[in-house]
């Protein structure tokens, strides 16, 4: 019993000099210091703290920097890394070294960090038997955002503007004399401009006023804005797009293969106004077929060192939000000079191919292109035809398709695979109010445009890869995508074979092999969003980069975006190496790319998180006049507050809060992905189906809450 109080005493005795060392910054002190800082002074105590300190040393959780003193042994002190906040009010620092671990923040430590910032962050030594790695931060290196979306509250005496970003946990206090006229209620832009020290709340000015809140166009703003969209063109972009020429120059076409006399036309969404590919078609003497993947040739128009240039590099992409998109390009370009459109004269940059009837391909040629589009077609339309085997130019479609299928299969084939999740689309009144809600079909004719444009990635990709090896090898924008992370896969694996579907993780090919077995299977049936979405999840992102060639998604050893300029910097990047390295030129310098092909790919996840917040926005904007209604939905996600059900009639998605569920006290099962109520056992499983009826919608944070109906 004497022997376990002794090592209790040791125990609690270590942690408390461990303390010490870490108030203080961790400073070599000797064993008396130590001991006066715990208010030690009785011999006994005093040799007990250095006999541990000689203990703990023998076993590295100290070290001696000198004679006599010590401090503790770190492996990094300072660590930079990335905030990530929580909902309640700490965070967990991302550390830039990949392998190094998170780094637990409590709220008094955080030092005015936001998430998302850049900091410094100083880590405490581990504690004896601690789990996790905690320190506090130091230094904000860099803010990630200065500026928020949100509401103005205003009153006679203050004002607050209460930010929409739910991990920005402080509202901003805005003096009177920087409300820039916003009225209590309006929507508005806010930029911080102090945070005093020990001060509660950031203050700011307020920037911009958005207008109303709940109107429609005023929400699509805020989200833009969120994300750092800019809601307009500099005035110097949209005069040098202005001064651009609608026609064509004569002169120009010399140097060009002209293409406008072959049969041309292009197949797009009804609503596209920017139409950046076009197909041509010609049967050969031979009884092959040149076809030829016609790309706008933006780089024409959007020089080096232009404000056009500057402007869609800033942007890197457009973005499509439920009822906008929010073009990379001034509409002069992306709707006028460079669209595709029907009987017009256009510039292209085009990969022309000689296919034979088995899709093999006997001849390659890339270069400048003039064509002249025959028509313009819907995707509609295009089905209609290669459904009825009859209409305009039915021959050249009916022929692609049948093309398509061969791409297609050799694809699959070869490993890739194929995700086909759904897409919702919203039925918008006048006032962009939703009406309805609808998932969008992916039939031939989007397959069969998809199939051509996937080719023409792959061999542009291709034909500057194997042009210089090694040290000759030239800078290219590829895009690229890593092979899964194993642990994530069989996670998602064991997951899925609670529905009966079986992962074979040996090897690349065989996880491609039983994924695309697994997306046959589950087409259409209710559990098919959770499964192909949890899917995606598991896998790498793709990126752009000059470093890295193959895809592992698509099993192309070498992809790269090429078709469309109009939306995506990167294909203006891929347009000037290609047409430099067509022309001999030298191989361009790696590091400028690189640094771009970081920027478009942040970007490009940036947009993404928009467009799902404007979807996010629509389905609570939808559900918000369903208050009450009852509806089938699935468990689609479980967290330890509660568990997120999509209605399998229209695809929104809301939560049903643990706190509310009565019947039982529910805790979350994170290995087993679900909800086990404590007393009765009941479970509530991800892909579960269950009732629920909409309790409440939050338009302002996009959110919808469901009440569980119980049996």
């Amino acid at each position: 019993m004497a022997k376990n109080k002794n090592a209790q005493f040791k125990l609690v005795l270590t942690q408390l000099i461990s303390d010490i060392f870490e108030k203080n910054r961790n400073i070599a002190l000797n064993h008396k210091q130590v001991a006066a800082r715990l208010n030690l002074s009785d011999k006994a105590a005093v040799d007990a703290v250095l006999e541990i300190l000689i203990e703990k040393t023998e076993k590295g959780l100290f070290v001696r920097p000198e004679r006599g003193k010590f401090k503790l042994k770190e492996q990094k002190t300072f660590v930079n890394g990335t905030v990530d906040m929580t909902a309640d009010g700490s965070a967990f620092i991302v550390p830039d070294d990949e392998f190094e671990k998170d780094i637990f923040v409590a709220p008094r430590k955080l030092r005015n960090a936001l998430h998302g910032d850049k900091v410094k962050v100083y880590v405490f030594a581990k504690k004896s038997g601690g789990r996790r790695n905690e320190g506090e931060i130091v230094e904000i290196l860099k803010r990630a955002k200065t500026e928020f979306i949100g509401v103005a509250k205003v009153s006679e005496r203050f004002a607050f503007v209460i930010p929409d970003d739910r991990k920005m946990l402080h509202d901003i206090f805005v003096p009177l004399s920087d409300l820039n006229n916003a009225k209590n209620g309006q929507k508005v832009q806010v930029a911080l401009t102090d945070w005093p020290e020990g001060a509660k709340n950031p203050i700011g000015k307020i920037i911009h006023i958005l207008g109303e809140q709940g109107e429609n166009n005023t929400e699509m703003n805020a989200i833009l804005a969120e994300y750092g969209f800019p809601l307009s063109f500099p005035s110097e972009v949209e005069k040098e797009a202005n001064a651009i020429p609608e026609t064509v120059n004569p002169a120009e076409i010399k140097d060009r293969r002209d293409f406008r006399d072959t049969i041309t036309f292009t197949i797009d969404p009804i609503d596209a106004k920017d139409f950046d590919d076009a197909i041509s078609f010609k049967k050969l003497a031979n009884g092959n077929y040149e076809i030829g993947v016609h790309i706008a040739d933006v780089s024409h128009y959007v020089t080096p060192k232009s404000s056009l240039e500057k402007e869609a590099q800033h942007r890197a992409t457009s973005v499509y939000l439920v009822d906008r998109v929010i073009p990379m390009l001034p509409e002069r370009l992306s709707n006028g000079v460079c669209s595709l459109r029907p009987n017009e004269e256009k510039l292209c940059f085009a990969a022309v191919f000689e296919m034979d009837d088995q899709a093999k391909i006997h001849n390659e040629w890339f270069g400048r292109t003039v064509i002249n589009s025959n028509r313009r077609f819907t995707y509609e339309e295009a089905q209609e035809v290669i459904e009825a085997k009859t209409g305009d130019y039915s021959e050249e479609i009916l022929k692609l398709n049948e093309l398509a299928y061969i791409l297609r299969a050799a694809k699959f084939k070869n490993g890739a695979i194929s995700f086909e999740s759904t897409e919702v689309k919203f039925k918008l009144d006048e006032q962009g109010k939703p009406i309805g809600v609808y998932v969008k079909e992916r039939k031939d004719a989007h397959k069969l445009i998809e199939d051509f444009m996937l080719l023409a990635n792959k061999k542009v990709a291709e034909f500057i890869a194997k042009k210089g090896k090694g040290k000759q090898k030239y800078t290219f924008v590829y895009r690229t995508h890593d092979s899964p992370n194993m642990e994530n896969l069989t996670s998602f694996a064991s997951f899925a074979s609670r529905f009966g579907y079986k992962i074979d993780t040996k090897s690349d090919k065989t996880i491609a092999k039983s994924l695309n077995y697994l997306m046959d299977d589950v087409e259409g049936k209710k559990e098919q969003n959770i499964l192909t979405s949890l899917a995606i999840r598991s896998m790498a992102k793709a990126i752009y980069t000059t470093k890295k060639t193959s895809h592992y998604g698509l099993a192309f050893d070498y992809y790269t975006h090429f078709t469309s300029p109009i939306r995506r910097y990167p294909d203006i990047m891929v347009h000037r190496l290609l047409a430099c390295y067509l022309d001999g030129g030298k191989s361009a310098d790696a590091e400028i790319y690189e640094a771009a092909c970081v920027h478009s790919s942040a970007m490009e996840k940036r947009a993404a998180d928009a467009e799902r917040a404007s979807i996010k926005y629509k389905q609570a904007e939808y559900l918000e006049n369903n208050i009450g209604s009852i509806y089938t939905g699935i468990i689609s996600g479980v967290t330890e507050w509660g568990m997120y059900v999509e209605i399998e009639e229209n695809k929104c998605e809301g939560m049903i809060r643990l706190r509310d569920i009565s019947d039982d006290f529910y805790v979350l099962d994170e290995k087993n992905y679900c909800i086990i109520g404590q007393r009765k056992k009941r479970k509530y499983q991800l892909g579960d189906e269950v009732k629920i009826k909409v309790k409440k919608v939050d338009l302002s944070k996009r959110q919808i809450d469901f009440s569980l109906m119980q049996d």
